[in-house]
């Protein structure tokens, strides 16, 4: 990786479903989403409704961490879904949903609220500590499996995490579908894992 200047930054965390201490439970099918009690806090309006989007918005629970961090307002889950769908950042179909397609969501952010959002289709590893260290934030797609940095994902890509901070080591994440109190905060993933699950592309957010 070569030398890299350690930053990390302090983020607030939120994970993709309204009850952090939840997560693997929920994950790994002991509970089903529906049985979250704080499921009215993501602003959904039936306990099904919620445990349908909840599986989904690893991308809106990465915009709500950088929202605060940002110090701007930040709403509920589900009104930032709402607003995606709105602006083709998420395309609902009977069977699921598509996205989060990056060019619609980066411009809606951008006048949504105020941040800079810029789209990387080529987001190579060794540019994200420079990022950091700069102040900025990067969203990036990696496989689900990256809470377990020694697995052996299929393939790389497919969810969402938050890059927070970089060591000589490792990258930090703040991962929406990690496990508490081991993989949710400022989760370390080895930069010689890394390729294993990332697909090398994002989205950098930073202040207006």
């Amino acid at each position: 990786m070569g030398h890299v200047i350690s930053t990390v930054q302090s983020v607030p965390y939120y994970a993709q479903w309204a009850s952090a201490h939840l997560v693997e439970d929920m994950v790994t099918g002991r509970i089903p989403a529906s049985e979250d009690p704080a499921w009215a806090d993501y602003g959904a309006t039936s306990p099904e409704e919620y445990e349908w989007w909840s599986w989904r918005l690893c991308g809106i629970a990465c915009l709500r961490m950088a929202l605060e961090h940002f110090g701007r307002t930040v709403p509920s889950p589900m009104e930032l879904a709402a607003e995606c769908v709105t602006a083709s950042a998420y395309v609902k179909h009977d069977d699921g949903l598509q996205g989060l397609i990056y060019a619609p969501f980066a411009s809606w952010v951008e006048a949504r609220f105020g941040l800079v959002a810029e789209v990387r289709p080529s987001l190579p590893a060794a540019e994200i500590p420079d990022i950091l260290a700069h102040g900025r934030l990067a969203m990036l797609s990696v496989h689900p499996s990256i809470r377990h940095p020694d697995a052996e994902p299929p393939r790389a890509g497919g969810h969402l995490v938050l890059a927070v901070g970089a060591t000589e080591q490792s990258l930090a994440i703040h991962n929406p579908s990690g496990y508490p109190g081991a993989s949710q905060e400022y989760a370390q993933v080895p930069w010689d894992r890394l390729g294993k699950f990332y697909a090398n592309r994002g989205v950098i957010l930073g202040a207006g």
